[in-house]
């Protein structure tokens, strides 16, 4: 993510009314209940005058009666006004942060995998989960408190003038003093907001690429090493986090000394007032009432302003996410791929460098044509860049200059999701997800049926081993595949392939990690599969290799050799010697 300035107002929380706007209704509604509920507050204080005059000071039985009846109306409409605040306000909440959370998501998965050469995974779930969380706090509780308690202190100002003009005065006089420190520390609780929420990012990504690698932790016996630098961050976590709070908490009791020390002082006035009969005790008491009112307002406007300021440091890193755009996007208006799907394939003279290794090129001048139905096998020694060509094809990157063609489109003038619906991938590392056998193979093809299913795990020689499981096709296959074996994880993940159906296959390593006799049946399975559609193949194994039309000698991002895998051990001395080294002796 690109850094930017780093703003030090809440003016970035405006981006989150967007996320209001589709509810307006229950916006208006909440509103309409905050301000019956200051409204009703404000015209206690006038039922608490009319009762220490008319009631308490005159005797007036009738009066004092008819005033606790007033005072008894107001309460229950505070009540149920109040009950209607709190029920729209959070709603309101939860239903932002879901949306929010949506939305980052759904603009996360349009992000290239050069966005996350650069990023850390745990960085962005932080941002996903620690500050939507804080924002739900923020539209849920803080801004309804902010909104009531403004409402409240214009509001008890302005009862204040009518009921004792000069007295009021007297307060105002003593705002810059309460002004002046919330600005000042405001912005450094802002700041350290903003640093607190990145060091909870940093503790969540350390521990979830601890976890993802336990085995590895375990094998090596580092976890002692883990826990130390585990412990690390969460030490900078705290103690960023305590920071932030000494400042919160140094905000909310300064304006707390400062206002009610402002309010002594005018009610002793006000006291000297009332002795010399120029105020009535019931105007003393309703002006204390308002002036309560407004002082506590300010205490609690200072809180939630800290709040504010912490939010807005969560909603400044989720935007950031919102904001980045995808380094490949597909155009405004897309050129359509010819129908039905050849498979043919066109490298011309392409060169590419990864985000991560600007220096380096990965490919350099790269030019490889391939014909509808044609399987091609891509070797050459490890960093040749082999993979980068499925990673371009799959136009997870655009090239620095040259063209890729898909069926005679330049792939930079194709909707990005029809390539990919073009295409199935075996990985040399398959993945699997979090959920059962029949949903890891039907992610192929979210339409299949479940007997579709189980006929491309047949194919894929996966169904012997899923029907010995617990709950055969419907058995939680763990975190990552977990549960299965490499080789039967990849078969899996060949299913999936099988499922799709595509036009081009791509298989990366696809049978390394099965045995001898679970790649025969693969091979047998993958030359049904490889019919009538083009295959390009990332192998080292002699028994991918010499089944292909053609094979391509990689070398430093560039076609060295084409040829048979007899003609380049005939005419290729690199091709002979990877052959020898990698593929097996008897070549």
């Amino acid at each position: 993510m690109t850094d930017r300035p780093k703003g030090t107002d809440l003016r970035i929380l405006q981006r989150v009314l967007s996320f209001l706007m589709p509810y307006r209704v229950r916006v208006a509604a909440a509103l309409l209940a905050l301000l019956t509920t200051t409204g009703t507050t404000l015209a206690l204080g006038q039922g608490l005058r009319l009762l220490v005059d008319r009631g308490f000071a005159a005797g007036d039985a009738e009066a004092l009666n008819l005033a606790l009846l007033g005072l008894v109306v107001l309460s229950v409409i505070l009540s149920a006004a109040t009950f209607a605040r709190f029920y729209l306000v959070s709603w309101l909440g939860e239903r932002v942060v879901a949306d929010l959370r949506v939305a980052v998501f759904s603009r996360v998965l349009t992000l290239n995998p050069g966005f996350f050469e650069l990023t850390k995974t745990g960085e962005v779930l932080s941002r996903l989960t620690t500050d939507t969380t804080l924002l739900q706090t923020i539209v849920g509780s803080s801004a309804s408190m902010a909104l009531r308690n403004a409402l409240g202190l214009i509001g008890g100002l302005i009862m204040l003038f009518v009921t004792n003009p000069k007295l009021t005065l007297l307060l105002l006089l003593v705002v810059p003093v309460v002004v002046v420190p919330v600005l000042v520390i405001g912005r450094r609780v802002r700041r350290a907001s903003r640093e607190s929420q990145d060091r909870v990012a940093d503790v969540g990504s350390y521990a979830e690429e601890s976890l993802n690698a336990i085995r590895t932790v375990q094998a090596f016996t580092h976890e002692p090493v883990e826990r130390t630098r585990f412990g690390g961050e969460v030490r900078d976590a705290f103690e960023t986090a305590v920071r932030r709070t000494r400042l919160r908490g140094i905000l909310s009791s300064t304006v707390i000394v400062l206002v009610f020390t402002s309010i002594s002082f005018v009610l002793w006035v006000g006291g000297h007032d009332v002795m010399a009969g120029r105020m009535t005790g019931g105007e003393l008491a309703a002006f204390v009432f308002y002036g309560t009112l407004v002082s506590f307002s300010v205490g609690i406007l200072s809180e939630v302003y800290g709040q504010l300021l912490q939010a807005a440091g969560a909603t400044e890193r989720l935007v950031e996410l919102l904001e980045e755009e995808p380094a490949v996007a597909a155009p405004a208006t897309p050129t359509a791929l010819p129908v039905p799907a050849e498979g043919r394939v066109s490298f011309q003279d392409v060169t590419f460098h990864y985000p991560s290794r600007p220096e380096e090129a990965a490919v350099a001048g790269l030019s490889i044509e391939i014909a509808p139905g044609e399987t091609v096998a891509l070797v050459g020694p490890s960093g040749a860049g082999k993979s980068t060509v499925f990673q371009l094809l799959l136009r997870f990157y655009d090239p620095l200059s040259g063209r890729i063609l898909l069926d005679g489109v330049d792939l930079r003038d194709a909707d990005t999701t029809a390539i990919r619906q073009r295409m199935a991938l075996v990985s040399q590392e398959p993945v699997i997800f979090s959920t059962d056998a029949l949903e890891n193979i039907r992610y192929g093809n979210p339409d299949a049926t479940d007997a579709e299913v189980q006929a491309a795990a047949r194919q894929a020689a996966a169904d012997q081993f899923i029907t010995r499981l617990p709950d055969g096709y419907r058995t939680f296959l763990g975190e990552k595949g977990v549960r299965l074996s490499g080789g039967e994880r990849q078969r899996i993940a060949i299913a999936r392939a099988i499922l799709r159906d595509p036009a081009i296959l791509l298989l990366d390593e696809a049978t390394s990690a099965l045995d001898s006799e679970n790649e025969t049946l693969i091979q047998g399975a993958l030359a049904e599969l490889k019919k009538n559609r083009t295959t390009l193949i990332i192998a080292h194994r002699l028994a991918t290799v010499v089944n292909a039309d053609r094979i391509c000698l990689i070398d430093r991002g560039r076609v060295i050799a084409t040829g048979t895998h007899a003609e380049l051990v005939e005419n290729s001395p690199l091709y002979k010697r990877l052959a020898e080294l990698q593929f097996s002796t008897a070549a």
